[in-house]
């Protein structure tokens, strides 16, 4: 993928903010005012994911429901569940053999291993909601080189995509249950090996193998459809997501978000946000924010979440962007930009559909 390196015209001639790499393209382009984008998450039951990258202006799309776990494509071996999707997770007690696990043998803990029911203790049944992985913890245990190490996972596979009548103003996530899934993860070579079925399935156990990919964040998986998939581009190749996102409430536990913004902290991806004060509007903050205004010790790269659902608002009083803030974003690839939500409706009122502009910044 074409990385376009935004450069100022200055004199007429055209001078680069930094080196680029011997693999990329450069597009030269002059002065510009931004670009506005409609992230196409898809309307009130968000069935989509967007990934967005700022250098080439590029959106990468899939459905929610195309995928169940994620491999970590690093160093460590770790395997995260789908958030969008409400899962959840826990290691089944002195289980050793997966085809002897059955709804009867976990039926205490299918209670317990939920999503969102304000108990303080489902936080261990998710992955670490701050995405600081490979350090961060994750439901289902780190995979290790020994076998017989390696537990077996009663999965919540969470919900369906909502596909009722939806009022305007109101964003739907699903609530209709997937069901369960047990599933034994070993490594295999420079990958992994998982092995697994639905709850009541102790003859035919399905097996797939996922070979690491460096060149991008994860390898993803459904086991609803027995294959790998593609979902992220490279890990170079996108700066924040929009998706639904399983997140905590400090105290209550845990709790699905619509309208949820992530950054590829991961790839390298950094932000902040930036808060109007006085009498000055968010937009005039955000059109007066130039190059010299960025403050290198306010980004955070350790939590996916900085921009997360603090973006907007959304209550019994209606859905509406907060006008007093922006963002600055430092991409996967060093680069900066400012960044600033329009909306998150369309014009019959529906959630679901963001709009945000942007601009290079030199």
């Amino acid at each position: 993928m074409k990385k376009i390196l935004f450069y100022l015209l200055i004199g007429g001639s055209f001078i680069a903010q930094s080196c680029i790499n011997d693999n990329d393209d450069p597009v030269a382009v002059s002065k510009t005012d931004g670009f506005t984008v409609d992230a196409n998450v898809g309307g009130a039951t968000q069935p989509n994911q967007v990934w967005f990258d700022f250098g080439t202006n590029s959106m990468a799309v899939n459905q929610r429901l195309d995928w169940d776990l994620a491999f970590y494509a690093g160093n460590e071996f770790k395997v995260m569940l789908n958030s969008s999707l409400k899962m959840a997770a826990t290691k089944i007690p002195n289980a050793t053999d997966i085809k002897q696990v059955t709804a009867a043998s976990v039926a205490t803990l299918t209670s317990q291993v939920v999503v969102a029911p304000y108990n303080a203790a489902n936080i261990a049944y998710i992955d670490d909601v701050k995405g600081n992985f490979p350090s961060g913890y994750t439901a289902i245990g780190e995979i290790r080189a020994n076998d017989s190490e390696n537990g077996i996972y009663l999965v919540n596979m969470g919900v369906k995509l909502f596909t009722g009548n939806i009022p305007a103003g109101v964003a739907e996530t699903g609530t209709e249950p997937r069901g369960w899934m047990k599933i034994q993860v070993i490594r295999q070579g420079n990958g992994y090996k998982v092995k697994y079925a639905p709850l009541d399935e102790t003859m035919n156990i399905s097996e797939l193998n996922v070979t690491k990919n460096s060149a991008y964040n994860y390898n993803f998986v459904s086991l609803v459809n027995n294959k790998e998939v593609s979902i992220q581009p490279e890990k170079k190749n996108w700066d924040i997501g929009f998706t639904v996102f399983t997140n905590v409430i400090e105290g209550l536990g845990t709790y699905i978000y619509a309208d949820f913004v992530i950054i590829n902290n991961l790839g390298g991806a950094g932000a902040y946000e930036v808060q109007a004060t006085g009498t000055t509007t968010g937009a005039e903050a955000y059109n007066n924010f130039k190059f010299s205004d960025i403050d290198q010790s306010k980004f955070v790269y350790n939590d996916q979440r900085v921009i997360g659902s603090n973006w907007r608002e959304a209550g019994p009083s209606g859905s509406q962007v907060k006008s007093t803030v922006f963002y600055v974003i430092k991409d996967t690839e060093g680069y900066y930009f400012k960044l600033r939500f329009k909306n998150m409706t369309d014009e019959k009122g529906e959630r679901g559909h963001p709009q945000f502009e942007y601009k290079p910044l030199f």
